[in-house]
Order: structure tokens, then C-alpha cells, then sequence
């Protein structure tokens, strides 16, 4: 491990990887990665692995435009020698109210200022994409085929492996255990396998992030909360598009390999960074998924998981430098879609570090918003 860098950058995830990536591509040559296990062994590895740009604030419309953009050319842009597998399938949400209804017309309109081809569907478009969705208990839907889904342990390890061949050196199962500050700067990170001087780090823990906050006094109203997932036994393709309701509370998907990939929140979900499984999560899925997309709920399950949200009060990111350290900067509080913005993270902390003008303005998602009142609230969240 080398005893000093020019940028040091806590996470191995798509935020830490992609910054890690494109800082090095514009000339960084004394770059660091820190992950305490395995690279997208985080929040990462453990995501329902879609991506949208259907979104309510114009802020997360542009930066998932951006990022989708780069996904469509992944392979080509990385050189990666497999394959991201990055389906542009689409996304049906769904609504069950008409004050939903009123949102998602809302939300299109946001959409089509930023050029996503989103558009309202009848109940009969929306069973032509997905003739099994119970349309009997819906109120109308949205839809963009150019969503979908893209395989996070792939996307990663291309990023991964594009950053080591422009000289990025990645340290795995290897923990931050503090940094060491002088004079108000940082001037190096304590490790489980030894000290590195340097003058800036980059937060891109996510979910362990305010640990990691708490090294430099900086106090982010942060939280870890526990999502869970599941993933039935392979059948024949029979589902495009992810199906997504906000107001039912689900989001399911079959996966290029057959398996169905399906999701929901719960605001009782502790807050103790526990990735343990439960019934409930089980139970509830499966009366959710009954009622919306019936022949589904007779799949067996297979396997179930867990990972982390860092949730802010917003449930928007946190793209800032800390006022009290100098060189310490913060990409965190992705809410549950920080794979799907990593492309735009990793572009906008590479320009926030090296003072450039950015290619989008995301100053309103400051740390500095919590303490204002000047909260970005994004109405499209599960």
C-alpha cells in the first residue's frame, strides 16, 4: 500500500470507483481507494439494479439523463471486457390514486423539459406492455422504454478495472480508522494496514458514511436504513419493463437470467446498519405482488438479501466540501438511487475536486440545505 496519494477515496462502491476513474482520466496520477471488504461489496452490490429517469425534481431528471447516457456506451467508453448488460426495457409506475395520477402528469412534465421520452399510458397501454397487471385497481400509468436495468456488480468492475489501468490503486479488506487533521486540513487517513499522508479525501462510504464524517467533527443528518430484496427461480421471459408504484409500495423486475427481482420500503426498517433478512419483508412482498402482477406471487422465492439506503431528509445526495476541514469532501445520502446517478457522482466530485466548471450545476444538493430549509423533496421515491 502506498504511504501517500494526491487523492484518497473512502468506498469501493460506484460512487468511490467512478470518481476514483474519472479524476485519474483527467490527469490525477496519485489516486487511493479504501474499501474495508470486497469492491460493490456495499449498497452497491446489494441495489434492485434499475435505472430511470422518471423522476419528480429537475435536478434528478438531469443527472439521470447523464447517466443513463453514459451507460448506453459503458462498454465502448470503459474498453470492459464483458459486458455490463445494460437492457433498455423500460419502466412502468403505476398508480392507484388519481392524486397520483396528478403527480405523474406533473412529473412527465418535468421530464419533457429535461427531453425524456416519458408518457402517460391508459390502463389498456399499460397491460398491453404487461398483460398480467391487474389494471383493476389501478388509475392510470407512466411509461419510458429508455429505463431499465444494468447489472451493478459488472458496471462496477468495469469502472474498477478502468481506474487500475490509469494507474489507481485499490486497497480491499482494508478499514479507515480515522483521519488525522492539522490546523483545519486533512493531512492523512489511519488504516488497518498503515498510515497515508495526503490532503484529500473523498467520503463515498455511503452507508457508513457519517462514521466516517465523525473522523473530521463534520455532523451530516444522515441515517443507514435497512431495504430488503428478493429474487425468484428462473422462468421464461415474460416481463420487460420494471413495474414501479410509489403509492402500493413495489418494484419488480425479471432480470436477463429470468429471475424476477422484486422490492419494497418499509418506514419501521431498522437504523442499526443490520443487512439480516426478514419475514415480514417475505410476507409483505408477497400480498403486495398478489394484488398487482397475481401471476408472479406463484413463483418460488429463491433467495432474499438486504442492504443499506443512507437516507438524508430530503432523500436527495449530499455533493459538497466541508466548511470546517479543508480537503475533505463529501458523495453520499443517495436514498436508495445512488447507482443509478454514479456516472453524474463520479463527473461532479472529480470536477468539485479540481475546481472546474461542472457539466451539471448540483450546488442546490449542499450540506449546507439541512441547516437553510432549502430541501429538494422528491416526490418519485419507494
Amino acid at each position: 500500500m502506498r504511504n501517500s496519494a494526491e487523492v484518497v477515496i473512502i468506498g469501493g462502491g460506484i460512487s468511490g470507483c467512478f470518481t476514483a476513474y474519472n479524476l485519474a482520466r483527467k490527469g490525477v496520477k496519485n489516486i487511493v481507494v479504501m474499501e474495508k471488504n470486497y469492491i460493490c461489496s456495499g449498497s452497491t452490490g446489494r441495489c434492485g439494479a434499475g435505472v430511470r429517469m422518471q423522476w419528480g425534481t429537475e435536478m434528478n431528471c438531469r443527472i439521470a439523463k447523464k447517466s443513463i447516457e453514459f451507460y448506453e456506451h459503458a462498454n465502448e467508453i470503459l474498453e470492459y471486457d464483458r459486458d455490463v448488460e445494460f437492457k433498455q426495457s423500460g419502466y412502468l409506475l403505476i398508480a392507484d390514486t388519481d392524486k397520483e395520477v396528478e403527480q405523474f402528469k406533473k412529473n412527465i412534465e418535468v421530464q419533457h423539459a429535461c427531453k425524456i421520452p416519458s408518457k402517460m399510458l391508459t390502463l389498456d397501454e399499460a397491460k398491453e406492455i404487461v398483460p398480467y397487471l391487474n389494471t383493476d385497481i389501478l388509475r392510470g400509468a407512466a411509461y419510458c422504454g429508455k429505463d431499465g436495468f444494468l447489472n451493478p456488480f459488472h458496471t462496477t468492475d468495469a469502472f474498477y478495472k478502468a481506474a487500475k489501468r490509469l494507474g489507481v490503486e485499490f486497497n480491499t479488506f482494508t478499514e479507515v480508522t480515522g483521519i488525522k487533521t492539522e490546523k483545519g486540513k486533512v493531512v492523512g487517513v489511519e488504516t488497518t494496514k498503515g498510515f497515508i499522508s495526503t490532503n484529500t479525501v473523498v467520503n463515498a462510504a455511503n452507508a457508513f458514511s457519517k462514521s466516517i464524517c465523525d473522523m473530521v467533527g463534520l455532523d451530516i443528518p444522515v441515517y443507514s436504513e435497512r431495504h430488503q430484496i428478493l429474487a425468484t427461480e428462473p422462468v421464461e421471459p415474460m416481463q420487460e419493463p420494471m413495474v414501479m408504484a410509489f403509492g402500493l409500495n413495489l418494484y419488480v423486475q425479471q432480470s436477463p437470467e429470468g429471475s424476477f427481482i422484486m422490492g419494497r420500503g418499509d418506514a419501521n426498517e431498522p437504523r442499526d446498519l443490520r443487512m439480516t433478512s426478514s419475514w415480514n419483508f417475505i410476507e409483505e412482498m408477497a400480498k403486495t405482488i398478489y394484488l398487482v402482477l397475481p401471476p408472479i406471487s406463484k413463483l418460488r422465492v429463491i433467495r432474499q438479501w438486504a442492504g443499506l439506503y443512507c437516507m438524508t431528509p430530503d432523500k436527495q445526495p449530499i455533493y459538497d466540501k466541508a466548511d470546517n476541514i479543508e480537503g475533505f469532501y463529501i458523495a453520499v445520502g443517495y436514498s436508495g438511487h445512488g447507482f443509478m446517478f454514479g456516472p453524474v457522482t463520479g463527473i461532479v466530485m472529480s470536477e468539485m475536486i479540481l475546481g472546474e466548471k461542472p457539466t451539471i450545476d448540483v450546488s442546490m444538493l449542499n450540506l449546507s440545505r439541512f441547516k437553510t430549509g432549502n430541501l429538494l423533496l422528491e416526490p418519485s421515491v419507494v
